[in-house]
């Protein structure tokens, strides 16, 4: 099973997603059996570090976001990947858009499938630390329903 998180840069929603599921994962002794990934629509960050504000606030919470690197979706990632969760229905949009019409991959917004009050992570890039704080929070609650989700699907 392979699990593809996408937001707008590639430096602050999706890769937290990624630290905080493998993390979970690993938790939940199914490290082995799930691929994690994450990526951008956009370009502009590929090869840099997640932004330093959302390192920071995933750290105190005990996930390390440190040896990722920003890059930016492919259409051969449609082939690849069994489910691309996107941050919020703009990213979504620009999935759909980019999706070659075949490949495995189920698209749909990540916090559409866990949470009936909220389905976007909004962008934290211009918020201050509260920002990336929320993030984690919704995250982290989703990312604990999505391994159940996975260990079914497994």
């Amino acid at each position: 099973m392979e699990v593809l998180f996408v937001c707008l840069g590639n430096i602050c929603r999706s890769p937290t997603a990624e630290g905080v599921l493998r993390h979970k994962l690993r938790e939940a002794g199914l490290a082995g059996q799930v691929e994690v990934s994450s990526a951008g629509t956009g370009e502009w960050h590929v090869g840099n570090p997640p932004d330093p504000r959302s390192q920071r606030a995933a750290s105190v919470r005990g996930y390390d976001l440190s040896a990722q690197r920003a890059q930016q979706v492919s259409r051969a990632d449609f082939a690849r990947y069994d489910l691309i969760l996107a941050m919020d229905h703009s990213n979504l949009r620009n999935l759909k858009a980019l999706h070659p019409g075949q490949g495995k991959a189920e698209l749909d917004l990540f916090l559409r499938r866990f949470d009936a009050e909220v389905d976007e992570v909004p962008d934290p890039y211009y918020e201050g630390e509260q920002g990336f704080e929320r993030v984690l929070d919704l995250i982290e609650r989703a990312c604990d329903l999505l391994v159940i989700e996975l260990k079914g699907r497994l």
